[in-house]
């Protein structure tokens, strides 16, 4: 049995067969130092050890910024006033001045059902103007639909 009192890095490297005890603190970092924690963790998979209370890693928290926030907002605040593509979303919050990190961010986020939104600008478009069945599917892919979901709107709309 060891009893760990000062330990660094440059002690133990991967691969070093270490058997380690009890927990480590000293009077500045009361808890395992990542190093420790990751030595404790090979040592206790090769023999096999589950410890009561085993030690974590602490979990990377993303935060979510002002502006992947306002991205968000105005992503939802557009689809309630009209349809959009995905690209096409992507492109008008790229418009309103978000970077293409916190536009794609804010499409990813928001849950939409894009078919829908396909058959809603169609829709949208027939509301104004004739289309035939393949110029809409084209004007469709046009605004960013993949081909599937330009033939799923149409298929909707009955054309």
């Amino acid at each position: 049995m060891y009893s760990i009192t000062n330990f660094s890095s440059a002690e133990v490297s991967e691969g070093d067969n270490v058997e380690i005890w009890g927990v480590y603190s000293d009077k500045n970092n009361v808890g395992m130092p990542s190093i420790t924690a990751t030595i404790i963790e090979k040592a206790e998979k090769k023999k096999g050890f589950q410890e009561e209370n085993p030690v974590k890693k602490p979990e990377k928290q993303v935060t979510e910024t002002l502006s992947q926030k306002n991205a968000v907002a105005m992503a939802n605040d557009y689809l309630d006033y009209t349809a959009f593509s995905k690209s096409g979303l992507i492109e008008q919050l790229e418009y309103e001045g978000f970077s293409n990190e916190d536009a794609t961010y804010a499409v990813n986020k928001i849950s939409v059902d894009w078919k829908e939104q396909a058959v809603n600008m169609a829709n949208d478009y027939l509301d104004y103007t004739s289309f035939s069945r393949s110029g809409l599917i084209e004007q469709l892919e046009y605004e960013g639909f993949s081909n599937e979901d330009a033939v799923y709107a149409v298929d909707q709309i009955g054309l």
